[in-house]
């Protein structure tokens, strides 16, 4: 179980950066390729710091490459992307599931915070 967690753990911390979020954003926004410069410029970003995010989200198979040339067209994945909602989906049922069954049978003490009253 803990290898399970640590796997996914590295999975969604590709996840973890809001230039990584912006830059799916921009590619599940467009049809087709873009190149790291259009992204670096779309985003205002340099270029060898959008490379390092792509090389991350990459290696998560979040994106896919693919060279023209001399430069390289990133796109989604949307497979992978598919992956990770299912995931979200079955933590989200677990939680629900364990909430209703807690909240059942009232096995936790109500954690409402009392107000001190003044002197």
């Amino acid at each position: 179980m803990k290898h399970i967690i640590k796997i996914k753990a590295e999975d969604f911390k590709a996840l973890g950066d809001p230039t990584r979020l912006k830059i799916l954003n921009l590619l599940s926004s467009k049809r087709g390729y873009l190149c790291v410069c259009a992204i670096a410029d779309k985003l205002g970003v340099t270029q060898p710091a959008v490379s390092q995010h792509l090389k991350i989200l990459k290696s998560a198979g979040l994106v896919k490459a693919d060279r023209k040339g001399y430069f390289v067209h990133y796109t989604i994945n949307p497979d992978t992307l598919l992956k990770y909602r299912n995931q979200i989906d079955i933590m989200h049922k677990r939680a629900i599931a364990c909430c209703t069954i807690l909240e059942s049978s009232k096995c936790c003490p109500d954690t409402k915070v009392k107000k001190k009253k003044k002197p």
